[in-house]
């Protein structure tokens, strides 16, 4: 039998409903004149008919309040004042009825105020009663598994009520780090102190936690998890406050720790003034709209109502998808007076494509680029090293010189940190184009501001290691980590597309941004943290029966153990604490551009020798004895690879950075 929904129809049920309040009342009338020895003598057969013609008005009016419209296992607060409502509406024509009836000799005042107190707790009370039985019939005949709920505020009184009623977890006990709330009782469920999560993990047979504090920092959250952490149990956490506000989800829709609470770092707020800057009433462009960085900065640009948005990547269903999303964002937005639609435009297309790119900027009017569209996976490019200085380098160089012919007013490169002193042919490749940008900042009648912003490892992008870990743990393990030592810089996608956008208007011309990425974190400590958060032990020779074993592989081809954020010692502040500029040296255009053409014929002829060779005379630091991870390489003669050095550009070629 489903005890949420006994098999009658709903019609049914509400006559049901209709004739028990029906003898509720009139229980309620019997007692009243009872407790007070009211005899109405000759005129007892006129007050017992009028009586029951009040009830069934009454009823009638319960009906009417919508009072049978309420599910008797979701009555709450709302459902409480329907009752008071309904019950004064009775006492109001059994008043009538009373005083009209009986003569004045025979009245006794305080029977309609007993009347109204015993309604509303036959009406009321029998409901509630109803309430109790079934969820007691639920939670004894379809079993439950038990949890904790960490934090007795609000939302976790609201996940409560939510799961009571629901099919899969049954609350055992709350905890909560308020001292004056410990000991007390919420729903029916006691309140303990965290020091007690171990006992009560054993005597209720807990094998989950449910955080229930979606208001809470992330560094609060990073300190009760790291409490959480040594426990054998799996810790899930409510929806974010915003979300749940906004009826995106409900509370009872847990789901597993987000790595920002690992991290626990909170957001700077933007600064709305930098927000706007280069987007608000402009024509905006992104490249590698359809990609995770891309497709975060689309959502931050529309809430900031450009006159235009044009989205280009050549990533067809990523594409589509974005489109979708934004233009449900767009719709979304509240209005407001005399501002316009954002246009959205959707355009499939290569960013080496020169003709397209000037086209797209010549016809859109397009006021700023955010140029994202690049090969991040240090692997991938390792072996494919043609198609990584395509689109990485020259993706960049038609892009930007579009932009400047364009006469576009800001150009944003999104970079990374593996160009800086670069070991894989990615970084090189992003510094290779940072420097494109540079030089042609002081190229003579350059009206465009060029500016990159240099940051690590995005959560939550294509790629990242969050994810995979979390699959690899679903799936048993093993967890694969290349070295017990390696290192990265995080930020969340949000944060990092927020300071791009506020970087690109701090801009003045060539400018090298540098986010606070914080303190790297070892990726073999985040392993173990996301291991025992989803309840699992570690094995390893400490612990052999442990349960998710860690497993290096070694370092990928190109890949460091850490990585740096600047190549010198120059930086200063901005206006903005988590924005660093950075002062670093550069090829002049003078020299880049016969290297750009050296490097085009190079990839044409298909000679990574050749690719190698000028990619290590234009970027320091890279300096590979081979590109032999690319299927593609052939070996060649020794005397190319010993000429390398020799080829290097000079130190005298090097010109300090040129500031507006």
């Amino acid at each position: 039998m489903n005890l949420y929904t006994i098999p009658l129809s709903r019609t049914v049920k509400q006559v049901l409903l209709m004739l028990v309040d029906g003898l509720m009342l009139a229980l309620a009338a019997w007692l009243s004149f009872n407790m007070l020895d009211i005899d109405a003598g000759t005129l007892a057969d006129r007050m017992v008919l009028f009586t029951g013609l009040a009830i069934l008005l009454s009823v009638l009016g319960f009906f009417r309040i919508g009072l049978y419209r309420a599910l008797l296992l979701y009555m709450g607060v709302q459902s409480g004042f329907i009752v008071l409502q309904g019950a004064t509406i009775a006492a109001g024509l059994f008043g009538g009825v009373y005083y009209l009836v009986l003569s004045p000799q025979e009245l006794n005042n305080a029977v309609v105020p007993i009347f109204w107190m015993l309604a509303l707790l036959f009406v009321g009370g029998s409901r509630f009663v109803a309430k109790i039985a079934l969820q007691s019939l639920i939670q004894n005949f379809r079993p439950k598994e038990p949890v904790i709920i960490y934090g007795a505020g609000s939302s976790g009184m609201q996940l409560v009520a939510a799961l009571q009623n629901g099919d899969q977890y049954l609350p055992a006990a709350f905890v909560d780090d308020s001292r004056h709330i410990v000991g007390s009782i919420v729903h029916g469920i006691r309140v303990y102190s965290p020091t007690a999560l171990a006992d009560l993990i054993k005597n209720f047979s807990v094998r989950q936690i449910l955080l229930a504090m979606p208001s809470a920092s992330h560094a609060e959250r990073k300190e009760i998890l790291n409490r959480l952490e040594h426990l054998p149990v799996h810790v899930k956490t409510v929806p974010e406050l915003f979300d749940m506000r906004s009826g995106k989800v409900h509370v009872d829709e847990v789901r597993d720790i987000d790595i920002e609470d690992l991290l626990g770092r909170d957001i700077v707020p933007p600064d709305p003034d930098l927000m706007g800057a280069c987007i608000t009433g402009k024509s905006v462009m992104v490249t590698g709209a359809g990609g995770s960085i891309g497709s975060e900065l689309c959502r931050q640009i529309v809430n900031l109502r450009p006159a235009r948005l044009v989205l280009l990547d050549s990533f067809e269903f990523g594409l589509y998808d974005i489109e979708l999303e934004l233009l449900s964002l767009r719709d979304a937005l509240p209005e407001i007076d005399d501002a316009q639609e954002t246009e959205i435009i959707a355009l499939l297309g290569n960013v080496c494509n020169h003709g397209l790119m000037e086209a797209v900027m010549t016809r859109f009017g397009v006021h700023t680029v955010y140029h994202v569209a690049a090969y991040k996976q240090v692997p991938m490019v390792e072996k494919n090293v043609v198609e990584g200085v395509h689109n990485n380098v020259f993706g960049t160089a038609v892009s930007a010189l579009a932009a400047q012919k364009c006469a576009v007013e800001h150009f944003v490169l999104i970079s990374t940190d593996k160009a800086v002193r670069p070991t894989n042919v990615m970084g090189a490749t992003k510094r290779f184009a940072e420097q494109v940008l540079q030089a042609l900042t002081v190229r003579q009648g350059s009206t465009t501001c060029f500016s990159m912003v240099r940051f690590g490892n995005v959560l939550g992008s294509s790629g990242s290691v969050v994810p995979l870990f979390r699959r690899q743990i679903s799936e048993g393990g093993p967890v694969t980590v290349t070295h017990p030592e390696v290192t990265r810089y995080f930020m969340t996608v949000e944060e990092a597309a927020q300071l791009v956008i506020q970087a690109g208007s701090m801009a003045s011309g060539g400018d090298v941004f540098v986010l606070d990425m914080h303190d790297p974190i070892r990726i073999v400590d985040l392993a173990r943290k996301m291991i025992h958060l989803m309840g699992y032990d570690v094995r390893d020779e400490n612990s052999y029966r442990g349960d998710i074993a860690i497993e290096y592989t070694g370092l990928r081809p190109g890949e460091k153990l850490f990585e740096e954020l600047l190549i010198g010692e120059s930086v200063t502040g901005t206006e903005h604490p988590k924005i660093m500029r950075a002062e670093e040296d550069y090829l002049p255009w003078e020299t880049l551009e016969p290297m750009l053409k050296e490097l085009q014929t190079a990839c044409s002829n298909m000679d990574l020798q050749g690719i190698r060779n000028i990619l290590m005379r234009a970027v320091d630091g890279f300096e590979p004895e081979t590109l032999a991870d690319d299927p593609l390489w052939l070996e060649q003669a020794a005397t190319a690879s010993s000429g390398a050095a020799s080829e290097r550009t000079t130190s005298a070629n090097v010109t300090s950075l040129h500031k507006r």
